[in-house]
């Protein structure tokens, strides 16, 4: 399957400039969806783990199912001051502004190997402060998984040293 060309470009959104990348009409068509799915579950499978992280907001929807299908534990990352327990904070900056991510201080145990799973790799500057935050309570970081990777972005150069894949590049 052609999966490229199933997603739907809307251009200057959230701001000027912006070629945002909408994942919905992936997630519409059965087909796509079962398709990158599969795709995403594959390459999860070739990484040992224990626990599949997943960054707000469309981590969880594609990290949550690998998670189910894999029998694994899932651990959501979200922004500042959505979750309800004690937390731990990384900052971090995107290609149109910054933001804070947090993860309950407890969701990852020492030692236990995680993949984080997420839908796009623009700057890398959203994952590395997903890997910063596994990384504070004792995780070690396996693998990242990505559906789209937009390269002329660069943000693999900012994980170097992290076993990093992707099912599309723009």
């Amino acid at each position: 399957m052609d999966l490229k060309s199933k997603f739907r470009h809307v251009m200057d959104f959230p701001k000027e400039g912006i070629d945002f990348i909408d994942i919905t009409t992936v997630l519409q068509d059965k087909d796509a969806l079962k398709y990158a799915m599969d795709a995403l579950i594959s390459k999860v499978k070739e990484v040992e783990c224990d626990m599949i992280v997943g960054p707000e907001s469309r981590g969880f929807i594609f990290g949550a199912s690998i998670a189910y299908a894999l029998h694994k534990g899932f651990v959501p990352i979200r922004k500042q001051g959505k979750l309800p327990y004690q937390t731990i904070e990384a900052a971090y900056e995107l290609e149109y502004g910054k933001d804070t991510l947090e993860m309950h201080v407890d969701a990852i145990k020492p030692g236990q190997k995680v993949v984080i799973v997420d839908d796009l790799l623009a700057t890398g500057g959203t994952t590395r402060s997903n890997i910063e935050l596994v990384e504070k309570v004792g995780g070690a970081v396996t693998g990242i998984i990505y559906l789209i990777e937009l390269e002329f972005l660069k943000g693999r150069e900012k994980l170097q040293g992290y076993n990093v894949a992707s099912i599309v590049k723009f």
